[in-house]
């Protein structure tokens, strides 16, 4: 009879243990899903945007970097594009570096 017993417990503790273990990875799935809707998807929405943009510059544009420097783009290469910051002043910086395309006319109002 005690033998019984004492093996029914052994089930009982396998069943929690096994329901434990089930919680365990339903919380680390829950996890994963919330990491990758509130992090990784805006992360990647952000750079193929900023990609688009990038892609999409062509000269008279104006611009400003993500070092804040405004300016109008004159020559448009592969990798770099010349930046009129100011009457006969340019300087070549980095495509990647274009944080935003201004409204025409910002310039002038700086």
């Amino acid at each position: 009879m005690i033998d019984f017993l004492i093996s029914s417990a052994h089930a009982n503790e396998a069943a929690a243990s096994t329901e434990q273990s089930m919680i365990s990875i339903l919380m680390l799935v829950v996890l994963f899903a919330v990491f990758y809707f509130l992090l990784i998807r805006p992360q990647q929405k952000r750079v193929k945007e900023h990609k688009a943009l990038v892609e999409g510059v062509k000269k008279g544009d104006e611009i400003v970097t993500f070092g804040g420097v405004l300016g109008r783009i004159t020559n448009v290469g592969d990798a770099f594009v010349d930046l009129e910051i100011a009457n006969n002043v340019t300087v070549k910086v980095q495509k990647q570096s274009i944080a935003n395309i201004m409204p025409k006319g910002t310039m002038a109002d700086a």
